[in-house]
């Protein structure tokens, strides 16, 4: 999701097994398996799909940030009763949906063209999961961190909805990012290292009173759900478990 005034050109670079979306040379933003564009090929978006063991069966999903559609995808296929909200700013990624065989819109699907920081702010429904992925060439805009656009998050969520946020360990804000996470969120939030990458990190934060689920209860909803999904909701729930000895004097906590 590109948040600068001037659009970074997204860059498709393919070969015989995949299809990749970047914005310049440093990091690939996405990538699609060509025998199998609705896998979630990149460890971290699988990480991601952790919120199923919060939310096992979300009403509505809204997603900040496109990219190459990977989480879009899977959730419209494997979540045949969600209705799915993905905001992108840059119509210039929009414009590569077919591409990356990103579903048109119908009846439960749909791709907004907007500014993911304002969208929610904006009256609409309360989605149950809103996933914020919305990096661009420079990494995260920090409006997408800020404790503002948390705040406001968090008001759109359902009652019992849960944020799922795609963090990176040496940006320069991640700190920050943290903290304003746990002011907003207080102790209902958690993170959990991302499959296959040394340096992301994927945070859950909820609302409302319920605690963080006991890993034997993760583990529960990891082996009903497992039949409907094609990620390893095991492994995940494993990495959510293991976040809990992470220090957040280090890695941010409320001031």
């Amino acid at each position: 999701m590109k948040r600068t005034k001037k659009a970074c050109k997204p860059l498709v670079i393919e070969n015989d097994q995949v299809v990749s979306l970047y914005f310049d040379a440093r990091g690939v933003q996405s990538t699609m398996l060509r025998r199998d564009p609705y896998a979630l090929a990149l460890g971290y978006t699988r990480t991601m799909m952790g919120f199923l063991l919060f939310q096992p069966f979300p009403r509505r999903i809204s997603m900040i940030g496109l990219g190459g559609g990977s989480l879009a995808k899977y959730c419209y296929r494997h979540l045949p009763d969600t209705a799915i909200t993905a905001i992108e700013i840059n119509p210039e990624v929009i414009a590569l949906r077919n591409q990356f065989y990103v579903p048109r819109d119908d009846d439960r699907f749909r791709v907004v063209c907007a500014d993911g920081a304002q969208y929610v702010t904006a009256p609409d429904y309360r989605p149950d999961v809103l996933l914020v992925d919305g990096f661009n060439a420079d990494g995260l805009p920090a409006e997408l961190g800020s404790r503002t656009f948390y705040e406001a998050c968090r008001r759109r969520l359902s009652d019992d909805g849960v944020l799922v946020a795609n963090l990176v360990t040496d940006e320069p804000g991640f700190h920050r990012y943290l903290r304003a996470l746990r002011e907003v969120f207080a102790n209902a939030v958690t993170l959990a290292p991302s499959e296959g990458s040394e340096h992301n990190v994927t945070v859950f934060a909820w609302k409302g009173t319920e605690e963080l689920p006991s890993f034997t209860t993760m583990l529960d909803r990891a082996r009903e759900l497992g039949p409907r999904h094609a990620v390893n909701l095991h492994a995940t729930a494993t990495r959510i478990e293991y976040g809990k000895r992470f220090n957040w004097n280090r890695y941010g906590q409320a001031c």
